[in-house]
């Protein structure tokens, strides 16, 4: 039995009393009811998840996800657009929304006695929404010009949906989550209105209530508001699988920029798909271990030792429907190129492959790393948010129990294990941003950190 230091034995305490507080009721209609009380502050996050996101979506309404999200706000049968928002505000609450590839999440934080003002309010938009035609054309502008300022304007995510859809074929990862141009230029409010209804009902719904509550009040509350409403018939989407990859592959974006950039992807399981149930913890541990901060190898070694990248990363995202990509990127440092960023992280990569991460590099990545989820638990926000999310892809929301002690189990055997199973070339996709003149635009990038952990973009409005 492999004993944990100190620290990483007071962190898994810590993690443990709180996971084991969720209480679930299923409602008649369908609807799942989450409470996890948290009495530290009179405070409560309230929020509500519904099963589809980009990632549900056919070709030709690529984007409907999460336009639905923005007109979520824009009326219902007992209320003008815009008054959701105020009633909130009057109430000295925050909310807002995203979407995601396998989900779209609509969230309040309000003091933990004005809770029923939150289900009042959703409950009624869950059901009743108006969708006018004249607040569709107004908001779909506003989609459009999101899409301009953080893609086409944007040459590193420009680069990132380029390469998402070289990377996969079929699956529908492909699809950018705000919607393909000539997607949102042909959108209809119909297309809306049947999404709604397609998808927005009480069985296709998880609340998910974490805060200075009791869980039989917010049950009862629940059913006061939520308990009436109709469940629909709801038929999971088809499968979309990604055929086999059977060899690397290349593109090459070509746009202004001030600096070049490069991104790797290889084919990887998660959760839901993995052959072993240890493999993704090994694959999130493998990430940490590469890009787990300023400690990590490419801090370390790439940005401060060989000084040959002015950023570097990697990310993997365990948590989604579909299997995903284990990614890499960078910027090359000045005088350095991408063929040489790219040579230093296949090096990154076959060191991985042949030598075992030594125990006491892994056991400071993996405190940081468990750590960083314990810490998650002082925002009641991060809280409902890992529940719901658990939830709403098919995990279960009960991971939350074992996801600190199954990462604190990883060994440098299997770590070495995945990276020789699944960072290969034949199942590598690559992409490199080719700088254009700017032309007087600023070609600002963001960090390539950023856009190597952004396996499930989320676009709130």
């Amino acid at each position: 039995m492999r004993l944990l230091p100190f620290g990483l034995a007071l962190l898994l305490g810590l993690a443990g009393p709180a996971a084991a507080e969720v209480h679930e009721r299923v409602l008649d209609n369908g609807l799942k009811v989450l409470v996890k009380p948290d009495r530290r502050a009179p405070i409560v996050t309230s929020q509500v998840w519904y099963k589809v996101g980009s990632s549900y979506e056919p070709g030709g309404i690529t984007g409907v996800s999460h336009v639905l999200e923005h007109m979520m706000f824009k009326g219902t049968e007992n209320l003008a657009p815009g008054e959701f928002s105020q009633i909130i505000a009057d109430n000295g609450g925050d909310e807002n929304a995203f979407t995601g590839t396998d989900y779209t999440a609509y969230f309040q934080t309000l003091a933990a006695d004005r809770l029923a003002v939150s289900f009042e309010l959703e409950a009624e938009r869950m059901r009743r929404l108006t969708l006018p035609e004249d607040e569709f054309l107004k908001e779909l502008e506003v989609v459009k010009e999101e899409r301009r300022l953080r893609t086409d304007d944007n040459p590193q995510s420009l680069t990132y949906e380029q390469f998402q859809a070289v990377a996969y074929q079929a699956s529908p990862y492909r699809n950018p989550i705000i919607g393909w141009p000539s997607d949102l230029d042909a959108m209809q409010v119909d297309d809306l209105r049947q999404w709604y209804r397609k998808w927005y009902a009480p069985n296709n719904a998880t609340v998910v209530v974490v805060g200075d509550v009791e869980p039989d009040a917010v049950f009862a509350l629940a059913q006061e508001h939520f308990g009436p409403l109709q469940a629909e018939p709801i038929a999971p989407p088809k499968p979309r699988g990604e055929p086999e990859q059977r060899g690397e592959r290349r593109l090459v974006v070509k746009a202004p920029a001030k600096e070049p950039y490069l991104i790797m992807g290889y084919k990887v399981p998660v959760l839901a798909t993995a052959e072993q149930d240890w493999e993704p913890y090994a694959l999130e541990m493998l990430a940490s271990v590469l890009d787990g901060g300023a400690s990590a190898r490419f801090s370390r070694e790439l940005v401060r030792g060989e000084r040959i990248a002015a950023s570097a990363g990697a990310g993997y995202n365990a948590f989604s429907r579909l299997p995903g990509l284990f990614r890499l990127s960078g910027i090359p440092a000045q005088g350095h190129s991408v063929a040489e960023l790219e040579a230093a992280l296949h090096g990154q990569i076959e060191r991985v492959q042949t030598e075992l991460v030594a125990e006491d590099e892994l056991e400071r990545i993996r405190t940081q790393l468990i750590a960083g989820k314990v810490y998650e638990k002082d925002s009641v926000f991060y809280q409902a948010m890992q529940l719901g999310q658990l939830e709403t892809v098919g995990l279960g929301w009960e991971l939350v129990d074992e996801y600190v002690d199954r990462l604190s189990a990883v060994t440098p055997e299997q770590i070495r294990t995945v990276a020789r199973k699944y960072l290969v070339p034949e199942v590598r996709t690559v992409a490199r941003l080719d700088p254009q003149p700017l032309d007087g635009g600023d070609g600002a990038p963001r960090t390539a950190r950023n856009n190597a952990t952004s396996g499930a973009l989320a676009h709130a409005r």
